[in-house]
């Protein structure tokens, strides 16, 4: 009505107007009124003209289709072991950075057999893609060097699916995700070592111990002069196992304590001093001279003194059993300026073949087997002197060359 009511003033006021002039120009005004009136009446009675209204056109939008992959690679990204995220088909949609990190990049969508080749990983991938079972295998890697991994296939729950999606249509991912355990069995193995070679070499002073106690029970009875030499191989027996026991001891306490600094200062130039003349002894009896290279003034390092002393001492003494040979063991003590400190333990024996050196300081290791237990040795020396210097937070550093000797370097 209020649109109608618009379309009609222009009209009325147009007639109006008409009839206006029409008086002006003289017409009798009856008539010009029954003009208008007729007019008006006819604007008025009229339909108004209705125009079609368009209805606005309904669109449906289409819900998106939810993507959990972004959500998934997210979560696996902030992991630090190695994770990929398969497809139906094995192919690897992710891998987060420790992935790539241990094993290289690959491309999304490659097959995982792109990177990983051993049938044993590819076999428990499928096995779980078609049973959805999830599965785990331990698996090596020889390089770029060796680790042992547990891993593991899993399908990833993604809830409840719509229900007008049905079953083949159904987006499934898979998780292969890898577990580092070759720390783990490294002590395994240290240990099951350890256990043997302990045993072995507490087996053969034992031996030694009953065969003559029996030999003194039975035919030496009545003979002094074997019984005099049966006990003193039965005294440096039970000496060699003494120490044995008293080194692995030692190493017990050091592995007990190897996450703790030491917090004391201690001089090294008194303390080598010391060393010397604990070992002159030992050094006049195997016709070797220690000579020591100080310099003036203190030279001082964080660390436990006995300690320390029971390193230097264990360095030198091999230097003089091993290098007596060259008759002359030196040792140099460094503190130059912006410089570590440096303690050196030179001989000039007949040195050591470079495939030994990376192994010396491994218990039980031993270059030659019947040289070292003719000089009374444990095997478990360095071993110790490793410990020690892994709690002082310094590095043992050997050098050697056959025919030219030997040298051990601390290095603080």
């Amino acid at each position: 009505m209020v649109v109608q009511a618009r379309q009609e003033r222009p009209l009325l006021l147009l007639l109006t107007l008409v009839a206006s002039l029409a008086l002006l120009a003289g017409m009798a005004w009856p008539g010009v009124l029954a003009g208008w009136l007729l007019l008006v009446l006819v604007v008025v009675a009229r339909k108004p003209a209705v125009l079609p209204v368009a209805e606005p056109e309904i669109v449906e939008e289409e819900e998106p289709v939810f993507d959990p992959l972004p959500q998934v690679a997210a979560t696996l990204g902030a992991l630090d072991i190695p994770a990929f995220v398969l497809g139906q088909d094995a192919s690897v949609l992710f891998q987060n950075k420790a992935a790539e990190k241990a094993f290289g990049a690959l491309p999304t969508g490659s097959h995982l057999s792109a990177k990983l080749r051993s049938p044993g990983i590819l076999d428990m991938v499928r096995e779980t893609i078609a049973t959805d079972e999830p599965n785990q295998i331990e698996h090596s890697e020889r390089l770029p060097s060796e680790r042992v991994y547990m891993l593991r296939v899993a399908p990833i729950d993604l809830g409840e699916r719509a229900p007008e999606i049905p079953d083949d249509e159904v987006q499934k991912f898979y998780l292969l995700s890898f577990k580092d355990i070759s720390e783990l069995r490294r002590i395994d193995r240290m240990r099951s070592d350890f256990v043997a070679n302990a045993s072995h070499e507490l087996r053969t002073p034992l031996a030694s111990l009953r065969g003559f106690i029996e030999t003194l029970q039975g035919p030496a009875r009545s003979d002094p002069a074997a019984q005099e030499r049966f006990l003193a191989i039965m005294f440096d027996q039970a000496t060699r196992m003494s120490r044995l026991v008293d080194d692995l001891m030692s190493l017990s306490r050091l592995e007990l304590k190897s996450h703790i600094a030491p917090d004391q200062t201690v001089d090294l130039r008194p303390l080598i001093g010391h060393v010397r003349d604990a070992l002159l002894p030992l050094a006049e009896d195997l016709g070797v001279e220690i000579r020591t290279h100080l310099p003036e003034g203190k030279v001082e390092v964080l660390g436990d003194r006995d300690e320390l002393v029971q390193v230097f001492e264990n360095l030198i003494e091999n230097a003089c059993k091993y290098g007596q040979e060259g008759k002359f063991v030196d040792v140099y003590l460094k503190n130059g300026p912006s410089k570590p400190v440096e303690v050196s333990v030179v001989d000039q024996g007949p040195g050591i073949p470079a495939e030994h050196v990376p192994r010396l300081t491994e218990r039980f290791y031993r270059v030659s087997v019947a040289d070292s237990r003719s000089k009374k040795g444990t095997g478990l020396g360095l071993a110790i002197v490793k410990h020690i210097l892994t709690r002082h937070r310094a590095r043992l550093i050997v050098k050697s060359e056959v025919g030219k000797g030997s040298e051990f370097t601390v290095r603080f």
